[in-house]
């Protein structure tokens, strides 16, 4: 009978060692997936910051990033030429950000999908690649420099100068898996220093 007891408690012991295991193989699979998206995610941040800069020989749009124009920017996000490009929401509703589709299918979707205006290429599939390409949105946004009068302007845009938000979303191994990302980004003038 002790004998039996003993053989009950090992067992017991061996389960619960066996559920630990899975547990820490489902969260490292979890954490895994995170890190593919949170890459994807960056990788769109620089993939942006090209699209305005525009890169030789790409198939670009960095005229409609000139230092001073809001021209191809729009409310609730341009398309064709001007897709992702977006003019900010009003003051009293949520951000573009918030309330544009990111992940929704390639066609619908409001946002940029990773290399379209810059030719870059990403691949995707299974295993340690994302499910899909990343995407991103760039709202335009006044900028005014340190000590300079920063009242809002009739229209919320009217400026000299302007500085980009850009909004990227990354997707994981598993397409459930998505990480958002965000950054400023200014473009200086031609031939301007630091």
């Amino acid at each position: 009978m002790y004998v039996l007891c003993l053989l009950v408690i090992i067992l017991l012991l061996g389960i619960s060692a066996a559920q630990i295991a899975l547990q820490g193989e489902k969260a490292a699979r979890g954490e895994r997936d995170r890190q593919i998206a949170f890459q994807a995610a960056e990788e769109a941040l620089v993939d942006a910051q090209n699209d305005i800069e525009g890169l030789p020989g790409a198939p670009g749009r960095s005229s409609l990033f000139a230092p001073g124009s809001a021209a191809g920017f729009a409310d609730g996000c341009g398309e064709g030429g001007a897709l992702g490009l977006c003019l900010p929401a009003a003051p009293d509703a949520p951000a573009l950000w918030l309330s544009t589709d990111l992940d929704g299918a390639e066609g619908s979707s409001r946002a940029v999908p990773y290399g379209q205006f810059t030719g870059a290429v990403m691949q995707t599939g299974q295993g340690f690649l994302p499910s899909r390409r990343p995407r991103y949105l760039i709202e335009l946004l006044p900028f005014h420099p340190p000590g300079a009068q920063a009242a809002a302007v009739s229209g919320g845009v009217a400026t000299e100068s302007y500085v980009y938000r850009i909004t990227a979303i990354g997707f994981g191994a598993q397409e459930s898996t998505q990480v958002v990302l965000q950054s400023y980004y200014r473009k200086e003038a031609a031939g301007a220093g630091p």
